[in-house]
């Protein structure tokens, strides 16, 4: 049962205009999202409802789901657990036709061995490979000043032509210079969409925020300076996923 009294009136007007439209893309980051931030990326799952809600929305005539991650998109099916007819786009956008090539792949190798050691010598600190990109994060570094003395480290060496995706307590270094707005509009390109709606709350979101029209619904979930449309608190989430579904009916 969605409970739009949770939402911004203005939100609520926004997603019952365009409610009216079709096709509707549906498009959500997972981490901090659909799933709470977590200190082990591997443990992130669904909040409570997400799944039930994403299927609801799923189902709905002229209506197509993506889930658009900084994550691989097998370990975002992998970790999720979700599953149904949805968009899966990976790696900020780099995995969204296939897998990288052997080139990129070496790349990526190359850049994880060499900040390994660095990571290693940070109690707490955690080395993420990715299919794109390699990822330093420190929300387990109980040494604040360590922490981001580690970050700068991997900012430093890092190679020039190297994509930065400074995130929550997380550098991402991508060895593609794809971004989450080129995804969406590809998505919404692809699905001759009326309208989108993007929900995203990290940097990397950004991107996805400032591509769209200005008419689409776009949403940051949290805190922070950011170019969305509205706001929402991380509980609203699943309570914006059921008044969307609702409308859409």
């Amino acid at each position: 049962m969605s409970s739009a009294a949770e939402l911004p009136a203005e939100l609520v007007a926004a997603l019952r205009e365009l409610a009216g439209r079709r096709p509707v893309l549906v498009a959500s980051d997972y981490d901090g999202v659909l799933a709470p931030l977590v200190g082990d990326p591997s443990a992130a799952v669904p909040s409570p409802g997400v799944a039930e809600a994403l299927a609801r929305l799923a189902a709905r005539p002229g209506v197509v789901v993506a889930l658009v991650s900084g994550r691989g998109v097998a370990d975002l099916r992998t970790v999720s657990g979700l599953s149904g007819p949805y968009r899966w786009v990976g790696s900020h956008g780099a995995e969204f036709d296939g897998p990288l090539t052997g080139e990129l792949a070496a790349r990526r190798d190359a850049l994880s061995e060499q900040l390994a050691p660095l990571v290693a010598a940070v109690p707490g600190a955690l080395l993420e490979v990715k299919p794109a990109s390699v990822a330093v994060h420190v929300r387990q570094v109980t040494d604040r000043a360590a922490a981001d003395e580690l970050l700068a480290t991997a900012d430093r060496v890092a190679d020039p032509s190297l994509t930065k995706k400074p995130g929550k307590e997380v550098l991402e270094l991508a060895v593609t210079d794809a971004d989450k707005g080129r995804a969406m509009l590809r998505l919404r390109d692809e699905l001759g969409a009326a309208a989108a709606v993007y929900l995203g709350d990290d940097r990397t979101d950004e991107d996805a925020f400032r591509a769209l029209p200005p008419d689409d619904v776009t949403v940051k979930v949290g805190e922070g300076e950011t170019a969305a449309r509205f706001r929402v608190a991380d509980p609203a989430v699943v309570p914006l996923l059921e008044e969307l579904a609702a409308l859409l009916a």
